[in-house]
Order: C-alpha cells, then structure tokens, then sequence
C-alpha cells in the first residue's frame, strides 16, 4: 500500500503544478474583477464572442473532416503494407512532425502569398495575366488547409494502429462469403477501425478549434478564430485577463464534452462490437 502511494507521488506532484494551479488561476480570473471581487459579469460577456466560437467551429470541423476522408485511404494503404515498407511509410507520415510546426506554416506562407510559388507558377503557364494573382493566403480556406497539412498525421497513426490490427482473414471471409469491395468496406473495415476514427477526431478537432499560430499566419485579420481572440485577453494594451479567462474556460468545458461525447460513442460501438 505504502508503495503504490509513493509510486503515486511524482504523478500527483506533476497533476498539482501543471493542471490542478492553473486551472485554479483560469478559475480565479474567470470569477473576479480587477478588484478581486466575485463577478459573473465575465460570463456574460461571452455572448460577444459567439461568432468567434461559431467560426472556430466549423473551421475546426471542416479541417476535421477532410482529415478524416484523406486519412482513412491513407492508413488503409500503409495497414496493409508489408514489413519494411509499412515501417516506410509511416516514417514518412511522422517525418513533417520532426519539423517546427511554426516553420511548417511558414512554409505554405510562402507557397500561398502573391508573389509565392502557386501564384508565378501559374503566370509562368499562362494561367493568369502578368501582375496578377490569385488571392490564395488570408483567407479561411488558407486557414483549413494549415490545419490539414499539420494536424493530418493525428488523424493517420490512430486509424493505422487500429487497422494494422484488423486480420487479413476476416477480410478474406468476407470475400469468399461474396462480399463486393463496398461491402467489404462498410461491414468490415468501416466498424472495426471506429475506436481509431474518434482518437482521430478528437487529436485532431480539439487542437484545430483552439489554434492561434495557423489563423495568424495564415488568416491574416480576415480569419479571426477563438484562440487568436484569447491571446489578444493577455497580449498588448488591450489585455483583459478576466475575460480571456473566461473564453479559455468556455472553450475548454466545450472540448471536454467534444471528447466525452466522443468517449461515449466509443464505449457504445466497443459494446457492441463485444
């Protein structure tokens, strides 16, 4: 018993200084005024913010589900490679992840921008007319596709893991049992990799609803997502932490219900499947 309390010890350590302190700060901030004094005032303010949390949404959502649909091909193919080959390719995949993410979106800053690679390339073609080109960065298409390019790999390793798990001879079954490659797919494959589908979704729509990096570098001021408006709470003359607090608070209790929804769904097909 004394061992498993002390073995517990460094865990419990870590939660109190790096979860339960600044949660207690958030919370603290979130409830007072500037004087220090209790307020709910903060709570209302958040209806301001209503359509920052709508764009971050769907945003969010949107580069959610294009990862799904570009992922699952993805970590089909490497699941069913063999040997050296899925070690490849799956070092391939986490090969962009080595890099900093910030130089990563600086990266499409530079393919995106008007005088970037993607626009002289198509006036090289005769595409468009000299001096003129297609607004392709500051915009909230530039912001989803940051959010795919860097997120995409979260999406792929859980669906791989889980499909790499899938037997070659259920597959096989299926087929000798007359199952066409649909069928096959929608009986087989589609339930069996859904715990990898929700890890997916939640790596991936949890970090992309509250990114800031991508929608400033990428968005410009035309794109304005609830992180960059929290950074704003803390950063610069207009700085109002009690507010920002607050954002940070709503925006975290709405993740929370995004993964225990999440979980549910997952405990639910587990159940199931069992």
């Amino acid at each position: 018993m004394m061992k498993s309390k002390a073995s517990a010890a460094p865990f419990a350590v870590w939660m109190a200084l790096f979860t339960v302190i600044p949660l207690g700060i958030v919370l603290w901030f979130a409830f007072t005024d500037d004087n220090g004094s209790f307020t709910l005032s903060n709570l209302s303010s958040i209806v301001e913010y209503a359509g920052t949390f709508g764009i971050s949404i769907a945003l969010g959502g949107i580069a959610t589900i294009l990862c799904l649909v570009l992922a699952f091909p993805i970590a089909y193919t490497i699941s069913r490679s063999q040997g050296r080959m899925q070690q490849t390719m799956v070092m391939i995949i986490m090969l962009p992840m080595w890099m900093n993410f910030l130089l990563r979106t600086y990266a499409w800053m530079s393919l995106l921008e008007n005088n970037g690679f993607i626009n002289q390339f198509l006036r090289l073609i005769g595409v468009l007319p000299a001096g003129h080109s297609v607004e392709l960065i500051n915009t909230g298409g530039a912001v989803v596709l940051g959010m795919v390019y860097n997120f995409l790999p979260f999406m792929i390793l859980p669906l791989y893991s889980v499909m790499a798990k899938i037997d070659n001879s259920i597959i096989e079954a299926a087929q000798d049992l007359g199952s066409n490659t649909l069928q096959v797919f929608g009986k087989v494959v589609l339930p069996l990799s859904i715990p990898g589908m929700l890890s997916g979704i939640t790596m991936v729509f949890v970090p992309a609803v509250s990114t800031f990096v991508i929608t400033k570098l990428l968005g410009g001021s035309k794109t304005l997502m609830i992180g960059d408006t929290i950074e704003t709470m803390f950063i610069g003359q207009g700085a109002n932490y009690h507010v920002g607090a607050t954002l940070s608070l709503v925006l975290m209790v709405m993740i929370l219900v995004c993964m225990a929804v999440t979980g549910m769904v997952d405990k639910g097909e587990g159940d199931d499947l069992a």
